[in-house]
């Protein structure tokens, strides 16, 4: 006898299947060809879905740090952008299909945060829309739009479970070294010709290909990045007490190997971070108040007068990053460094005019052809030059408040102020009173808040990526925590009430009786 529903299940497959395989088949004639990608590309998300329904959180959290491109994808969207999307509907199908399934609800975070997307969309309605350039849009400044829609949507994907304690440090380490991909950014000089494929999905950094790549002269941020990941690991999971006085030499090997690589960058931005973050949590740890600071005081000054007469010695990374100090560096590096901020003064200059006219309706991201054809001859921008004119209209500004005022106006403003404080004392609260198997972690996370308000404010900063770190710390640190962590309660014991001694006391009889 045959087996009519095996049979009936087999057809189907076969009807699914075949039709499948030609398509695939034509399309892979012209294998570099765009619809190609997307053709494999959609082709493998649905095979993936058993996959994402399982795994999507832990992608989620390694995304977010990972410096990876969707290259089959219309407009070539980063990673994290793409799983936050899928995350966050995964979740919310699984909340209404389980009713036990809850989100974490802090709404002194979620009310600002809704309030800024309702900033951000009313502005696009009234300035010109959402436009995507790569989908066959007029209007160009879309992508701005989603990367700073999707960096607020991460908190809420990230808030979607509680990640169990026993779970913390896995997940910890993976948003952490995940970081780790940008090394491979940096060997695209290096790399065979038939292996340039792997830079579809890691985009190349922005080394000079032209001149013969040198270490020490060649800027790699991409290795510097990935050296910081790991120093910032070592310091969270181990916290600088177990890196230092732990008596264990490989933590500070590595820690220190680390942290000096990050010098092949020549950012002076990652010395900047890399020094106050590691100095907030070394005050966070309560390590001011032992013996460890003359330690670190004198190897401090012993550090300082070593520097000082081989500073014009060290390679052009290492003087590039390090001229923000008053040392004896070599000409070109001080003035690589001085042009670099000399070109965003001119540029806060040309565009601070534009302050006021949008204080009330920002100026969104939307840019016209009309934009294009006013570069060169716009007002506000007689003293920037080419170069310049292209980050102006972009809002790409360099400055914190600058990126928030003139596209969002004072109601961006009291919005991203509004998260940015609510966050802050979270941050405090859950490492104060959070659970002590995370209170390192705790500690890095409150120092890079604080860290990157501050630069934010004061140093250098953009809406887009700051408002997304902001963000993903956030929805970290409570998904952790599993919210938002309070002093515990004090139990009272029951005393019996006091009785007063004059009820054991015979009543004094009255001296005279009538």
């Amino acid at each position: 006898m045959t087996n009519a529903p095996a049979i009936l299940k087999s057809l189907i497959i076969y009807a699914v299947c075949v039709p499948l395989a030609v398509i695939v088949g034509y399309k892979l004639t012209s294998p570099l060809d765009f619809t190609t990608f997307a053709y494999a590309g959609i082709l493998g998300l649905l095979l993936a879905i058993p996959l994402l329904l399982r795994w999507h959180y832990p992608l989620l959290v390694f995304s977010l740090n990972a410096s990876m491109y969707m290259f089959f994808l219309k407009g070539r969207p980063d990673f994290w952008m793409v799983m936050v999307a899928l995350s966050l509907c995964i979740s919310l199908m699984d909340r209404a299909m389980n009713s036990q399934m809850r989100f974490i609800h802090v709404p002194q975070i979620s009310m600002p945060l809704v309030c800024m997307l309702a900033v951000i969309i009313l502005t696009a309605k009234l300035t010109g829309g959402i436009g995507l350039h790569a989908f066959g849009s007029d209007v160009f400044g879309g992508r701005k739009y989603l990367i700073l829609s999707l960096g607020i949507l991460s908190y809420f994907a990230l808030t979607a479970r509680r990640i169990p304690p026993e779970q913390a440090r896995w997940f910890f380490g993976l948003y952490m070294l995940s970081g780790l991909t940008c090394l491979i950014s940096d060997l695209y000089p290096i790399t065979p010709s038939f292996l340039h494929f792997i830079f579809w999905m890691f985009p190349p950094s922005s080394i000079d290909t032209s001149s013969p790549f040198e270490l020490g002269v060649s800027r790699l941020g991409g290795i510097a990045g990935a050296a910081g990941s790991i120093a910032f690991w070592l310091a969270a999971r181990h916290g600088l007490r177990g890196i230092f006085l732990s008596g264990k030499p490989g933590r500070l090997v590595l820690f220190s190997l680390t942290s000096l690589m990050i010098f092949l960058g020549g950012y002076r931005i990652y010395i900047v971070s890399y020094v106050l973050v590691m100095g907030l949590m070394f005050f966070l740890e309560g390590l001011h108040r032992t013996r460890a600071l003359p330690v670190f005081v004198l190897a401090g000054i012993l550090g300082v007068v070593i520097i000082i007469p081989l500073a014009p010695h060290l390679p052009f990374t290492f003087q590039r990053a390090l001229a923000f100090l008053p040392l004896n560096l070599s000409p070109e590096a001080r003035e690589s460094a001085e042009d670099s901020s000399q070109w965003r003064i001119n540029m806060w200059k040309a565009v601070l005019p534009q302050v006021p006219p949008h204080l009330l309706l920002g100026k969104g991201y939307a840019i016209s052809m009309e934009d294009y054809e006013m570069m060169g001859r716009g007002v506000s921008f007689h003293s920037v030059d080419a170069s310049q004119q292209g980050l102006a209209l972009a809002g790409d500004y360099h400055n914190g408040p600058l990126s928030v005022v003139i596209p969002f106006g004072i109601w961006g403003v009291m919005a991203f102020l509004w998260f940015a404080i609510a966050g802050l004392r979270v941050m405090c609260c859950n490492s104060r009173y959070g659970n002590g198997s995370l209170r390192t972690i705790n500690i890095y996370l409150l120092a890079s808040y604080v860290y990157v308000f501050v630069r934010f404010l004061f140093i250098f900063g953009a809406l887009t990526g700051d408002m997304m770190a902001l963000a993903n710390m956030l929805g970290l640190s409570i998904a952790l925590n599993g919210g938002v962590c309070r002093p515990a309660r004090q139990t009272v014991q029951a005393q019996s009430p006091m009785v007063h001694p004059a009820k054991f006391l015979p009543r004094a009889r009255p001296a005279f009786q009538r």
